[in-house]
């Protein structure tokens, strides 16, 4: 009996543990409710019909406004790591200018992105560097001159 009390007292002390290592799944960006992306059908749908079925898109082409983004993408994170992503997806819906039909429906998973090499220089900005003292002590002497009458308000001294 003492045994069985202590092993179920050993058991409950690790199911915490064992808890704490599933991970915390995010979901961000479109969300499927009704229609997917992907039955889309070329040539019938317009950019009403688009709206009207899965909604505002997530991006709109920079360059283009007939190219529409729906992305989304699932990111999971265990306990002190940094969140990773699982799935994403990014349907490019392309639509014809003349007459707003859908020409073109691609679908980007994971596997179709590029990773992009961030650089760590900076840029140099002209001027020359402050000193602790000169920061400190570059106001002083600079205050406001008193009021006259001839300064009207709202515009800058000449000084």
């Amino acid at each position: 009996m003492n045994k069985i009390v202590v092993r179920l007292a050993v058991l409950a002390a690790l199911a915490p543990l064992a808890a704490a290592c599933a991970p915390v799944v995010g979901n961000h960006g479109f969300q499927v409710v009704d229609v997917n992306p992907k039955d889309i059908v070329i040539g019938a749908d317009s950019k009403s019909t688009v709206l009207a079925q899965l909604g505002s898109p997530s991006a709109v082409s920079t360059f283009e406004d007939n190219i529409w983004y729906y992305i989304s993408q699932t990111t999971e994170r265990y306990t002190y790591n940094r969140p990773q992503v699982s799935q994403r997806s990014v349907t490019a819906i392309t639509f014809n200018e003349g007459d707003d039909l859908v020409t073109e429906v691609r679908n980007l998973g994971l596997e179709d992105g590029q990773q992009v090499a961030m650089e760590s220089r900076e840029t140099p900005t002209r001027g020359r560097e402050l000193t602790i003292l000169e920061q400190l002590l570059g106001n002083v002497g600079r205050g406001q001159l008193p009021r006259t009458e001839e300064d009207v308000p709202g515009q800058r001294r000449p000084d």
